[in-house]
């Protein structure tokens, strides 16, 4: 090869490897498989590496908001392992930078270079790598260092959330700055603390009906004291009466039916690229089915620049491999609530209150554990003139319900959910009811 080419394609490389906007091009999206509008907002989707070690890197994907992205915070979405609610941001008019991460390894299309390191996986760890991840991102798009950064998430991300926000308060008092600008962080139905999370689960399929007198009492007497995600041989074969006893409905949803579409067929109207409704108003239970035909597909994995080589063999909404070899798990995160709060951080709780999985009471029993003065009472917030859900604020942190929502807020209720996302990033209280007169 010529010299001169070969020292203009590793000046070229070189470039590329020290300039971060050079590699956000790279990881720029492209119009999505089976996209038939136009969206306003750039989105970009790649890896960083968070262990050079092991080579563990996670998958993000960044949408921007569709006006004025440069005034906007940056939200950080994080999950128990569902990733279906992107789907909604792309449905809605985005009021902020919003970026998920597939955490921990051996999540979505996560990956390690080292065989079953996704089987080490642990609270301790994924908060670590996810800090890590941060810091790293940041430097690839230091346009956003500095902004209000928000975290927020659902189901086991009840540990995830408050554990990154820990560590990242902790990471700028260790270096006497603010490295990260953490504003606060908000969970829904959210993995909370395991004695009244499951005080609150048994109380709620027993009082929709869904199990026996004799089933609830055993449950509380066997399982009162276990683990959410470690339980015991006597607690596992109740757990096992009550589902039989509830039957085949969806524990996410309990009031819709469960899914029973034809999924070949949507597979071949995706590459056929007709219209086949990804995006849709009202809630569709086969949504979790749709993401994974459609998160296999090789060319959505190329659009989003996906390491094929390395990552997952199969795209998966949950991954029990890592749910079933999860090593460290506390019993509960109070402690960080009760460390953070004094801090001023801008704390929100939320609950879809037709979940069976961490229902609304197991949520309303964690935050009576923390013993916070009231500052506004309880009331009903409301939507275009209906009752939305409801809503109490304490010294600290704010709880919000979502009449008719399951396990997965933005899925259940995706306009609901934008007006509750809206006002806690405007640091609003919820909507009350808007007198309209007659004049």
């Amino acid at each position: 090869m010529n010299i001169f080419l070969f020292l203009f394609i590793v000046k070229i490389q070189l470039s590329f490897s020290l300039d971060p906007y050079a590699q956000q091009q790279l990881d720029r999206v492209s119009k999505l498989p089976g996209q038939n509008f136009n969206v306003s907002f750039e989105h970009y989707a790649g890896y960083v590496t968070v262990n050079e070690e092991s080579g563990r890197a996670l998958f993000y994907w960044l949408l921007e908001a569709d006006e004025d992205p440069s005034s906007k915070p940056l939200v950080l979405w994080l999950n128990g392992g569902q990733w279906i609610f992107i789907l909604y941001f792309f449905s809605e008019s985005l009021s902020a930078n919003v970026l998920f991460l597939d955490s921990p390894v051996g999540v979505g299309f996560s990956y390690s270079n080292i065989t079953n390191d996704q089987l080490n996986n642990g609270d301790k760890r994924t908060a670590a790598d996810n800090l890590e991840f941060l810091l790293e991102w940041f430097k690839r798009f230091p346009q956003y260092k500095g902004r209000d950064f928000y975290i927020t998430g659902e189901s086991y991300a009840g540990h995830y959330v408050p554990q990154l926000s820990q560590a990242i308060v902790r990471h700028n008092h260790k270096n006497g700055e603010v490295i990260i600008n953490l504003k606060g962080f908000m969970v829904g139905n959210a993995l909370t603390d395991d004695f009244h999370d499951y005080l609150g689960l048994f109380q709620f399929m027993w009082s929709v009906g869904m199990i026996s007198d004799e089933t609830f009492k055993q449950l509380n007497v066997f399982c009162d004291s276990q683990s959410f995600i470690h339980t015991s041989g006597p607690c596992d074969k109740v757990l096992d009466i009550a589902d039989e006893e509830i039957g085949d409905i969806d524990m996410y949803s309990i009031f819709t039916p469960p899914c029973t579409a034809n999924f070949n067929r949507f597979s071949r109207l995706l590459k056929q690229k007709k219209k086949v409704g990804l995006i849709r108003r009202a809630y569709d239970p086969c949504t979790e089915q749709h993401s994974t035909v459609y998160f296999n597909l090789p060319e959505v994995q190329n659009v989003l620049h996906v390491h094929k080589k390395n990552s997952p063999s199969k795209w998966e909404t949950c991954s029990e491999e890592v749910n079933e070899n999860w090593k460290d798990t506390p019993m509960s995160v109070l402690d960080i609530y009760r460390e953070l709060i004094p801090l001023g951080l801008r704390i929100w709780i939320f609950s879809g209150d037709t979940d069976a999985v961490i229902p609304v009471t197991s949520t309303r029993y964690s935050i009576d554990a923390l013993n916070l003065p009231t500052t506004s009472p309880w009331r009903a917030w409301y939507d275009d003139g209906q009752v939305g859900g409801w809503t109490q604020e304490y010294n600290g942190l704010t709880f919000v319900t979502v009449r008719g929502a399951g396990h997965e807020v933005p899925l259940h209720k995706p306009k609901q959910a934008l007006t509750l996302i809206k006002s806690y990033l405007s640091g609003n209280s919820m909507p009350k009811l808007e007198q309209v007169s007659d004049l």
